[in-house]
């Protein structure tokens, strides 16, 4: 059994269903662009992966610009690190994020950028004080009006670039929680 499946069906740009329910992945370590520039997949299930031992997951779904929907909800995400340009680019117009565990995770650079269909999102449960790196996190979601970060554990991060740039029809954003003392970048957070 492989401990890696990252790229596993990396551009299959016609691929519009998948199903992987004879697959075990409770040895896998790597999903990192499992699925990135899948960009005629609509429906996906992941109910049966056994995610554990995963330690990246960046890029799984970047590029899934006809994913308008995805149930999380199985994910074991304790062991994860990277979780980078995980859903990029992608057709979501509301995420569930709520079963996700990120404690242990320190990039999450670029994770929902440019995913232009989205307009809202609940990152209440997220634990982020042992994210570095938070640059370009939500730049060109253009269509969300409001975030709210206020339980955002920033006392970790050190780059939040670019953060929210393009994001031009943010109504409100709670950054009350937001400790910037190890912050070496800034610079077009809001551009």
């Amino acid at each position: 059994r492989s401990k890696d499946m990252s790229g596993m069906f990396n551009d299959c740009k016609s691929l519009t269903n998948i199903k992987l329910n004879s697959f075990n992945t409770y040895k896998v370590t790597n999903m990192s662009n499992m699925f990135h520039d899948c960009i005629s997949l609509k429906n996906i299930d992941l109910s049966t992966f056994d995610t554990k031992n995963v330690t990246n997951m960046s890029n799984m779904f970047s590029g899934c610009k006809k994913l308008n929907n995805i149930d999380l909800s199985t994910f074991d995400t304790k062991n994860v690190i990277d979780m980078s340009s995980m859903f990029s680019s992608c057709g979501l117009v509301t995420i569930d994020l709520s079963s996700l565990d990120t404690k242990n995770v320190n990039d999450m650079s670029s994770m929902f950028s440019h995913c232009d269909e989205l307009t809202k999102i609940n990152l209440s449960h997220f634990e982020t004080q042992n994210i570095i790196d938070m640059s370009n996190m939500f730049s060109g979601c253009w269509r969300l009006t409001t975030i709210d970060l206020s339980s955002f554990n920033t006392e970790n991060t050190t780059n939040m670039s670019h953060m929210f740039s393009s994001c031009k029809n943010i109504e409100n954003i709670n950054l009350s929680s937001f400790h910037t003392k190890n912050v070496n970048d800034m610079s077009n957070m809001f551009n």
